[in-house]
């Protein structure tokens, strides 16, 4: 099956391409950005060599959906999906802190507690916490936005300190986050399923502030089924989640977690397809609606043509 795992697209009045991990994301005109959602695959870093059939279609309409159905709490940078795999929008400059919102006490949260640190960003935490336990209220720990190399926790005190956000910003920021992750709360137990965590980019274009890249995705975001959470938490046992956590346990499996000296391992076709089967079960108990698979016979010439045709209408 055809594959998005690099794309080299001109566009009329394109100034510059940037190739993210997933996405790659064309400047047109200093005004406007076409970001492709590839079908490319990472994990702990590292992009693995085998791209996912109809990855980047997933991711892209997720996202579509979740920035329409907040766009009423703060304004968003899409302007339109033109094409499965793409969305343009407005180009704005983003904000240098990502703001992660977390609900319950996992993932880095958990490992950062079990070590004995009892402060997250500023946020002081209660002792006596189960791994996967809910907070009384969500908790924002932000962190930087490296160019190069890891992003770091960093406290709102240090964000305001080092002046990355100015204070009346990051306030809207902090006002924003809280709301968006309500409103995906709501959406996630509609469909029997806990928002766990996740996180949110902001830009200013024209002095207003925007939501941009990507919402409420299982590569943003952890989700857990709601049906037996509390059951799993009394026993200890692992929450079942909704995220690309399974990539990273079969990683592990086949010994690579990112460390220097190890070796990516090969997917054979039967893997790949059974990933591609996830990501499509992850669209659609998120959404609620079957996926429909975009006709991939010449992907790179659809992306494009709609592209293109898009642009055109905007330039």
């Amino acid at each position: 099956m055809e594959t998005l795992t690099k794309s080299n697209f001109k566009f009329d009045k394109q100034k510059s391409v940037y190739n993210g991990k997933v996405r790659d994301v064309y400047n047109i005109d200093d005004q406007y950005l076409a970001m492709v959602v590839s079908d490319r695959i990472s994990a702990f870093d590292v992009v693995l060599p085998q791209g996912i059939p109809f990855k980047g279609q997933v991711l892209n309409q997720i996202a579509a959906t979740f920035l329409d159905a907040t766009s009423d709490i703060v304004p968003n940078w899409k302007i339109a999906m033109p094409d499965p795999n793409v969305t343009i929008g407005h180009l704005c400059e983003p904000f240098k802190v990502e703001m992660v919102v977390r609900g319950y006490l996992t993932g880095h949260a958990w490992r950062e507690y079990k070590a004995g640190k009892r402060e997250l960003c500023g946020n002081t935490l209660p002792g006596g916490m189960k791994e996967h336990q809910k907070f009384d209220k969500p908790i924002i720990t932000p962190t930087t936005k490296e160019d190069v190399g890891h992003d770091e926790d960093i406290s709102r005190e240090e964000i305001l300190k080092q002046g990355l956000v100015s204070e009346s910003d990051y306030k809207l920021l902090e006002e924003y986050t809280l709301k968006l992750f309500e409103r995906g709360t709501k959406m996630a137990a509609d469909k029997d399923l806990i928002l766990v965590d996740t996180k949110y980019d902001f830009g200013k274009k024209d002095g207003k502030i925007f939501l941009i890249d990507e919402i409420h995705t299982p590569d943003s975001s952890r989700y857990f089924y709601a049906d037996g959470y509390l059951q799993r938490l009394e026993n200890g046992e692992k929450q079942k989640q909704l995220s690309k956590e399974f990539v990273r346990e079969w990683l592990i499996e086949n010994g690579f977690q990112g460390q220097e000296g190890q070796q990516v391992p090969e997917m054979s076709p039967e893997r790949v397809q059974e990933v591609s089967e996830r990501y499509i079960e992850l669209y659609e108990k998120i959404i609620g609606e079957k996926f429909v698979k975009g006709d991939i016979s010449d992907l790179q010439n659809r992306i494009q043509q709609n592209t293109a045709n898009a642009l055109a209408k905007l330039l």
